[in-house]
């Protein structure tokens, strides 16, 4: 039976032996004046919509306008008004990879950020992407390119074999509405065996602020990741949905934690950047450079990190 940990993100995460999971619970606005800005789906998809997701669509077609209209969801990646030194990067780097914000008690998750050991893939990571009924092909089509380009720029900027494939994978990310999702448990069985009742429970029934969510599996008492899957909600409109694919899929490598300090970066649930930032590239860089290793405690892995931030950074601050 898997063992679950959980995550923090403007969205989620999860592991099989030991779980992760993350997601940002923004406030929700008054969406009663706002448009939707995405065709009733009934009148585009090849399968009926109920009246739940369609209620979603509108929601976070809300949600997405209000932050925009507040010059939030950047897509820029920071920029002279969001500088960073080494000592920055590494300190967010630490509270970012090296600590969970949820623990797992019984089969639910709650909120109590502790220390964790440093977790990634050892093995080749092969993303498949699957897609509800819901989905049309023209859809379809879009999401494929933009989860193959991000998966290029992820195994450039980590030097480890990340790959899209169109089966066998064994990190599957999942773009599917409320309906579809509450009808996943055999293809979440399928995809991840020994997958808990309580997680397809979750992921079956998550809440609207729940934006979307990763799950990123381990054998029980292991720190090196062998499966993932991540969820993006049909629902969302396009500046949402990508926002998405760049946290959660960015995430499930191993950066489970968020900080509200680090900035510039979609690691912080104040949902000022919605796209990787130059900041997350170098975490990234930081957490699959060979000399941390799996299972560091954050006292053990501190001065790599701090020397390989000021190499990153040009320096020592």
């Amino acid at each position: 039976m898997p063992q679950i940990a959980r995550l923090a993100s403007l969205f989620r995460l999860l592991c099989v032996g030991t779980l992760a999971l993350a997601a940002c619970v923004p406030t929700p606005p008054d969406t009663s004046r706002l448009p939707t800005q995405r065709p009733n789906p009934a009148e585009e998809s090849p399968a009926a919509v109920s009246a739940e997701s369609q209620s979603l669509i509108r929601y976070y077609s809300g949600i997405e306008a209000r932050l925009v209209g507040n010059g939030l969801l950047r897509t820029d990646g920071g920029g002279p008004d969001t500088p960073f030194r080494a000592d920055q990067l590494a300190t967010h780097f630490e509270r970012i990879a090296l600590y969970d914000e949820y623990i797992l008690q019984g089969d639910r998750f709650v909120a109590r950020e502790t220390a964790a050991r440093l977790r990634r893939w050892v093995q080749p990571v092969r993303i498949q992407a699957h897609f509800g009924d819901t989905v049309d092909a023209a859809q379809q089509a879009e999401d494929r390119a933009v989860l193959g380009t991000f998966v290029t720029r992820l195994a450039r900027l980590t030097g480890h074999p990340i790959q899209t494939v169109s089966s066998g994978g064994n990190y599957h990310v999942l773009y599917m509405n409320a309906d579809s999702l509450a009808a996943s448990g055999p293809l979440l069985r399928e995809l991840v065996p020994g997958i808990s009742d309580a997680t397809i429970r979750e992921i079956g029934t998550l809440n609207r602020s729940t934006f979307c969510a990763v799950y990123a599996f381990s054998q029980t008492g292991g720190s090196e990741y062998v499966a993932a899957v991540a969820i993006i909600r049909d629902e969302h409109p396009d500046l949402l949905r990508r926002s998405c694919v760049h946290e959660e899929v960015a995430q499930g490598l191993g950066l489970p934690n968020d900080s509200a300090a680090a900035r510039p970066s979609i690691f912080n649930d104040d949902e000022e950047f919605a796209l990787l930032t130059r900041m997350d590239e170098q975490m990234l860089r930081i957490l699959y450079d060979r000399r941390l290793r799996l299972g560091m405690t954050p006292d053990e892995a501190r001065p790599i990190v701090r020397l390989i931030a000021e190499e990153l950074a040009g320096g020592p601050s």
